[in-house]
């Protein structure tokens, strides 16, 4: 009998393991989403596209990789491939070159531009979920609680599926603070901090954390004190994770696996 079942389970699964097999995937690299004649924001301001072939309607993930502001570039991790999404992973302009001012423009637009181009992709502009690490994580926090960035394009805030930080800066974030002459562990509170920022009418906002103990700073901290001001406020769809034995650095790969259930419950 046992094996009656496991038979007719395999037979079942069959179509779907040859439906995913067959999805085929493409990717169209380095998308300029900002004209401009400047050469750091020519070099800087473009995106990559991943995108299943032949689907329409699709959830799309916007991904802002981390570096303090100061480093790192745009990519697309294998735990965002070959799941139904459309993922645009976007490099920005970064610190001490770029004005934070820059850097947060520089995101908007890339949001922006998969907004009113996404649909070229077989995504949906109803379905955009806003994420990143790190820095990432703290720039689409910023973009999606002051709706003035998003604005300036022609685009509100409020119609992204969900903002998706992980482990993001929720104080002002320390490289803006470094430039001040204020050191990492001095915190401050300015119009560089989304907590000067929280609503209760922003999108869902899913906060992931690495291990309180492991975490970069007061992170953890941050993040939970972030998540308790938008319950305050009323804000009706907001959670925080903690991803316990992970430290900074290592707290995305178990984070991915909660943003597409996220994706699904909101978008299902």
């Amino acid at each position: 009998m046992r094996f009656k079942i496991i038979t007719i389970l395999t037979l079942m699964l069959l179509p779907m393991i040859a439906q995913a097999q067959r999805q085929q995937y493409q990717q169209v690299n380095d998308i300029p989403y900002i004209a401009s004649s400047d050469a750091y924001a020519q070099e800087r301001c473009k995106l990559d596209v991943y995108y299943p072939v032949d689907q329409k309607d699709a959830p799309v993930v916007v991904w802002f990789h981390g570096g303090g502001i100061e480093g790192g570039s745009k990519h697309i991790d294998e735990q965002l491939k070959n799941s139904g999404l459309v993922v645009v992973a976007a490099n920005y302009r970064l610190l001490p070159k770029a004005h934070i001012d820059d850097i947060l423009d520089d995101a908007a637009a890339a949001v922006a531009w998969t907004y009113k181009n996404i649909e070229k992709y077989g995504g949906s502009h109803r379905k955009i979920f806003v994420a990143g690490h790190s820095a990432g994580g703290y720039l689409l926090d910023m973009i999606g609680l002051q709706k003035k960035w998003l604005a300036k394009y022609g685009v509100d805030a409020d119609s992204l599926a969900a903002l998706v930080p992980f482990s993001g800066q929720c104080i002002t974030h320390y490289n803006i603070r470094k430039q001040q002459g204020i050191a990492p562990l001095q915190a401050t509170i300015d119009q560089y901090a989304p907590l000067t920022y929280v609503r209760p009418d922003a999108p869902p906002i899913i906060i992931i954390s690495g291990d309180r103990e492991l975490e970069l700073y007061g992170r953890y901290e941050e993040q939970a004190y972030f998540w308790r001001m938008l319950k305050l406020v009323g804000h009706k769809d907001v959670t925080l994770y903690e991803m316990q034995g992970y430290d900074h650095g290592a707290m995305p790969q178990p984070a991915y696996y909660i943003l597409k259930q996220h994706i699904k419950r909101l978008t299902h």
